[in-house]
């Protein structure tokens, strides 16, 4: 049984997408009913009640944590270190490996490249938190309580679902919709995107190989380029002008007051000031698996996802 806790995000989808075609039993479980396929459970759990819990993760070979909170710092410090808990002791229970969906807040701004062995040095509250989790996680596999692994993904695109990406909101949906589009910080400096489906094919695979447990890996990411080239390649398949406005730190705050997500970027902002270069090197040399380039994954959601909206 594979057990996906906090199912009903986009690369939780994605992944109990890949889990079925590959014949695994799947259960979903999350506090709202969550529907992808017949092949797949649901059951109903609140990841902050330990029992709910432990009965949703009994009997499972690999469990996976996907969830996503309320994009709200404070959430974030009351709610992510209990729900680790509960998730780990659930884990000591059913003898599952468990894989955590993970972001880098943790590393806080870098100069070069991320890699799984750049140190935690959190530039934000939110990644105060998840340094906290995660060591938290990674000090149990040390111990040798539990089997667990870290997958880390960059900023995503491609969530068909939802608009949480700020480049699917902010460049993708505006040119598709031939309106100007906008980029958050820096248009001078390198971002990293990933793909969604190469997320959860990242996820799925580090799920199918036992032997990549009790270690932390970065999702399959192209190359990180400078948002001037974002913009140029994204104008170029929709075909439009590649004209854009830049939103700074002060903008984001004064749009932060009238909305709580964009509230809740604003300490985030250093990732879109200052390079933002995720290396996953390490995944494409273990798997032999190469990422979807930005031209590909861009127009293959131009040619499908936008075209029929």
């Amino acid at each position: 049984m594979h057990t996906i806790l906090g199912a009903g995000g986009p690369v939780a989808n994605a992944l109990a997408l890949e889990l079925i075609k590959n014949d695994d039993q799947v259960r979903l479980v999350s506090r709202r009913p969550v529907t992808i396929s017949d092949k797949a459970t649901w059951l109903r759990a609140d990841l902050l009640n330990s029992k709910e819990v432990l009965t949703a993760t009994k009997g499972s070979e690999v469990i996976y944590l996907c969830a996503g909170l309320k994009y709200d710092k404070e959430v974030w410090k009351e709610q992510w270190p209990v729900i680790m808990k509960n998730v780990i002791d659930a884990t000591k229970e059913s003898g599952a490996r468990l894989i955590f969906f993970d972001n880098v807040y943790m590393y806080g701004r870098v100069q070069g490249p991320m890699t799984e062995e750049t140190p935690y040095n959190p530039s934000s509250e939110k990644g105060e938190v998840r340094a906290k989790i995660a060591t938290a996680l990674m000090d149990e596999v040390k111990a040798g309580n539990l089997n667990a692994t870290i997958a880390r993904a960059a900023d995503f695109y491609g969530a068909t679902d939802s608009m949480n990406s700020f480049f699917d909101m902010m460049v993708l949906d505006k040119y598709s919709k031939k309106q100007k589009a906008q980029w958050l910080g820096n248009p001078d400096t390198l971002h990293s995107f990933i793909y969604i489906p190469d997320a959860a094919k990242g996820v799925f695979l580090l799920g199918q190989r036992p032997e990549s447990g009790n270690q932390i890996w970065h999702l399959p990411t192209a190359p990180a380029m400078k948002g001037y080239d974002f913009i140029n390649l994204a104008a170029d398949i929709f075909s439009v002008k590649p004209s854009f406005m830049k939103v700074n730190n002060l903008m984001l705050r004064t749009l932060g007051l009238f909305n709580p997500v964009i509230k809740g970027t604003v300490e985030m902002y250093y990732q879109y000031e200052y390079d933002y270069n995720v290396d996953s090197s390490k995944f494409g040399k273990a798997f032999s698996v190469n990422p979807t380039s930005y031209r590909d994954g861009i127009q293959h959601l131009a040619n499908t996802f936008y075209k029929a909206k």
